[in-house]
């Protein structure tokens, strides 16, 4: 029995089955910053935030609002060594449902929104001209009136205002690492200030083949620092070296690290752009269409398709079970060290207590000799104490202590 006083439908086995680092073949993707699936995510998650700030400030809780679903329209450059023009601004669209007022008294949706987005572009590009180079388009709208209703229905436990499920896993192989820490590592300030040409959009991918590790780097570089294709081509080989050094701090593994592999030289086809950000020229992005909550794309785990981002941090087990999830997982190979893998699921019911969802299952690969029967308890004592506390998460998301990609 939990502190709540009922029984929690808490699943614990052993897989027999090898880990992902053990399989032979690993794929994983990471889509940087600045790459316009990042870039969305990381504005409407920006704009839940600011939402929730406005909502404390008007009524004392967080009022009901998603505002997870958004494009980002790239627009169209002109671009050659040391020169770069914006023709057409990119768009920014933002969709949802949020509400509009409190007692009778407005709040300034639209504006909040726009507000943040432009915030969030900023602090994140640093060659965007948010004022020149982009358009706002907020639609969002007033609230469902039956999610509304369940969002206010409960006075103590929110209430899951949807059905779906949220995925975590423990620990990240070397190439989930490499994929995840290389994208961080080229987009740090500390980077920027040694290779400015670097641009903020960057994606990561990384193939293992047994102890072979390939990494597949495209980043936009940004045209106005590098004067012709023979300084071009030189850049690229010192990020590699920079990458091929970086990655050895990682991994013990052989890597081979390749940047902008669809370049001709003969045809004069160079990744070369005016913002560092490839939606400047065609590229779209979509809300959810990137990482995931841990922030890589893992075909090879279980993975939840939810979108994260945008999604209110009350109530709304997609953004909350999949942070949550992630966090079980971090803990029990922490505090077990004969856990080898740990994989988390967690499924909720519209209308149930957010506490307590329709299962948590958790599934851990254990060292060779190791059994199951020692620790179950423990574990599922560990998921206990996380669901007791499963609030801490939206106090988490508000002061952006998690992220969503």
């Amino acid at each position: 029995m939990n502190s709540c006083g009922f029984m929690r439908n808490i699943t614990v086995s052993q897989s027999k089955a090898p880990t992902v680092g053990e399989m032979p073949v690993e794929y994983v993707e990471r889509k940087g910053l600045g790459h316009p699936d990042s870039l969305i995510d990381g504005i409407v998650e920006r704009i839940s935030v600011k939402l929730s700030d406005a909502y404390m400030d008007a009524s004392g809780v967080i009022l009901h609002h998603n505002v997870d679903k958004g494009l980002i329209v790239g627009g169209a450059a002109e671009v050659s060594f040391g020169y770069g023009k914006i023709l057409k601004p990119i768009e920014v669209i933002v969709v949802g449902r949020a509400a509009k007022e409190f007692k009778g008294k407005p709040i300034p949706v639209d504006e909040i929104a726009v507000c943040a987005a432009k915030a969030y572009l900023k602090e994140n590009t640093r060659f965007l001209d948010i004022e020149k180079e982009v358009v706002y388009t907020p639609k969002i709208t007033h609230g469902s009136a039956d999610l509304t209703k369940i969002f206010s229905r409960s006075t103590e436990m929110p209430l899951a205002n949807d059905t779906s499920f949220g995925i975590g896993f423990a620990p990240l192989t070397d190439a989930e690492r490499l994929a995840l820490e290389t994208e961080h590592f080229l987009n740090s300030k500390e980077y920027k200030q040694k290779a400015p040409a670097v641009g903020e959009d960057i994606k990561v991918m990384a193939v293992r083949e047994n102890e072979n590790i390939t990494l597949t780097i495209a980043i936009a570089f940004v045209s106005k620092f590098i004067k012709n294709a023979d300084e071009y081509i030189g850049y690229k080989e010192r990020v590699a070296k920079d990458v091929k050094s970086f990655t050895s701090k990682i991994t013990g593994r052989n890597v081979e690290v390749m940047i902008n592999s669809g370049d001709n030289r003969k045809e004069g086809s160079f990744y070369i752009t005016k913002t560092g950000l490839s939606c400047e020229n065609g590229d779209d992005g979509s809300v959810g269409r990137g990482n995931r909550v841990n922030g890589l794309i893992t075909p090879f785990r279980y993975m939840s398709l939810e979108a994260a981002a945008g999604k209110n941090p009350v109530s709304h087990i997609g953004k909350i079970y999949n942070i949550l999830a992630n966090e079980i997982a971090k803990d029990a190979v922490k505090l077990y060290p004969e856990i080898k893998e740990c994989t988390v699921s967690i499924v909720s019911q519209i209308g149930r207590r957010i506490d307590d969802p329709k299962n948590l299952d958790i599934k851990l690969t254990l060292e060779n000799g190791k059994e199951l029967a020692p620790i179950r308890k423990k574990i599922v004592d560990l998921g206990d104490e996380a669901l007791d506390n499963i609030q801490r998460i939206t106090k988490g998301i508000i002061a952006g202590e998690h992220k969503m990609f």
